[in-house]
């Protein structure tokens, strides 16, 4: 069909149609993604550090580990001749003199001989344990050993004996016969059982100490003042031969009433042990003591060996004067002593971020000691959390005075310890 003229003109007229809207939107929607990819990634690199874990707070301790107590140390009356040497039992050694040469120790050896009968038939506080008779041999040798001047007790055959009783004839009246009489009963024989107690010695690191006898009337048998020491340690462990040192006397069969030959038992805090006298080893003690300090009880122990004298009473009788002074010295040099102060600022803790506190004693932290005594000092601090309130318990400090038990007290923070926050956070990492 043809179209006219004015159809086409008409038709001409007609205006396009207008732009396309999806179009003009198009570089708004272009702009707007860009900002939103740009505000997720910075968003993204503020949220970044907030990801990764805080650092734990570190602790730096801030006390020596060793220390000494303050003040002269304690200067000792020691003898000036023979040796001597004096420990406290749970603390350590106040010393020693006279040199480490092994020396006749006469009646001290006895010592040894309980020793080694007591760990061999036990026996608790009071208990009289097994009996022993006196045989025809042992009683027909009292004549004998009577003239040679010997320390004894009078016995006859068949004379029935308590191990109680027999320990006490060997320790208080100090009886050479028996030390005999308890070695051949528990050994077999002399000479078996000095092997046990040379044994025994090696047993208890005694490096210096040689038995020949079990009574020390033989000068063959020599010992150090440091070694005797370490076995009156051990034998003091033992319940009956505590009790029975501590006797002033005792009812024996035969002999009847003994006294002990220690008559500084009952004075200064002396709790026993065991005299000795010979001319070859002059006079000999071998002592304990106790003393009350801050509540507790301290043994000191000591050995004094080789003081002159022309007899057993004069020698006894200077080993007892020289022993004395020792005793109330090594008595009032015990003491109480502060090794840290409270408040005395034991360790610093450090967290993420320059946050920080400080860890401080609670309370004074004291030991028993005397001045020169080392004291070691530790710190006990579990994990430190992020955070942690001002005077806070956390943790503690402890000390070891010589060879004593440890002490502890507590630690306190002194400010708050306190995470960094969201905004410390991305800021310090900006």
């Amino acid at each position: 069909m043809m179209l006219d003229s004015a159809t086409t003109q008409a038709i001409g007229a007609i205006p396009p149609p207008p732009p396309s809207r999806r179009r003009a939107r198009a570089p708004w929607v272009l702009i707007s993604g860009l900002l939103a990819v740009l505000l997720a990634a910075t968003a993204l690199v503020a949220i970044a550090p907030l990801r990764r874990p805080l650092p734990a707070p570190t602790v730096t301790r801030a006390l020596p580990a060793s220390m000494v107590i303050p003040g002269p140390a304690p200067a000792l009356p020691w003898p000036k001749t023979g040796q001597a040497a004096l420990s406290v039992e749970g603390l350590g050694s106040l010393g020693r003199s006279g040199g480490s040469k092994p020396v006749p120790i006469a009646s001290v050896t006895k010592v040894m001989t309980a020793y080694v009968i007591l760990t061999g038939h036990p026996l608790d506080r009071g208990e009289q344990g097994p009996k022993l008779t006196v045989s025809v041999q042992q009683a027909a040798a009292y004549p004998k050993e009577q003239a040679r001047g010997e320390s004894l007790v009078p016995v006859v055959a068949g004379a029935v004996f308590t191990e109680r009783q027999a320990l006490q004839a060997l320790l208080l009246p100090s009886a050479n016969n028996m030390a005999r009489i308890l070695a051949a009963w528990d050994a077999g024989s002399i000479e078996a059982f000095v092997a046990k107690m040379n044994d025994a010695a090696a047993a208890l690191g005694m490096t210096g100490t040689h038995y020949t006898d079990p009574s020390g009337y033989d000068p063959g048998t020599v010992s150090t003042a440091v070694d005797q020491v370490v076995l009156a340690r051990k034998a003091m462990e033992l319940p009956a031969f505590a009790e029975i040192v501590a006797q002033k006397k005792a009812t024996l069969p035969v002999a009847g009433t003994v006294k002990n030959y220690n008559s500084l038992v009952g004075r200064d805090g002396i709790v026993g042990i065991k005299t000795g006298s010979t001319d070859e080893a002059g006079g000999c003690l071998v002592f304990a003591a106790v003393v009350e300090v801050a509540g507790g009880k301290f043994t000191i122990v000591g050995a004094v060996l080789g003081q002159p004298g022309a007899n057993t009473p004069v020698q006894l009788n200077r080993v007892f004067r020289v022993t004395r002074p020792l005793v109330r010295t090594a008595a009032a040099a015990i003491g109480v002593h502060a090794v840290v102060r409270a408040g005395d600022q034991v360790a610093t803790v450090r967290g993420p971020l320059g946050a920080g506190t400080t860890l401080n004693a609670a309370q004074d932290l004291t030991v028993v000691g005397w001045p020169g005594m080392p004291v070691r000092l530790g710190i006990d601090i579990p994990a430190v959390p992020a955070r942690l309130p001002a005077e806070a318990e956390h943790g503690r400090v402890t000390a070891v005075a010589g060879g004593g038990t440890k002490v502890a007290t507590p630690l306190r923070t002194d400010v708050g310890l306190e995470p960094p926050s969201t905004w410390d956070r991305i800021r310090q990492h900006r």
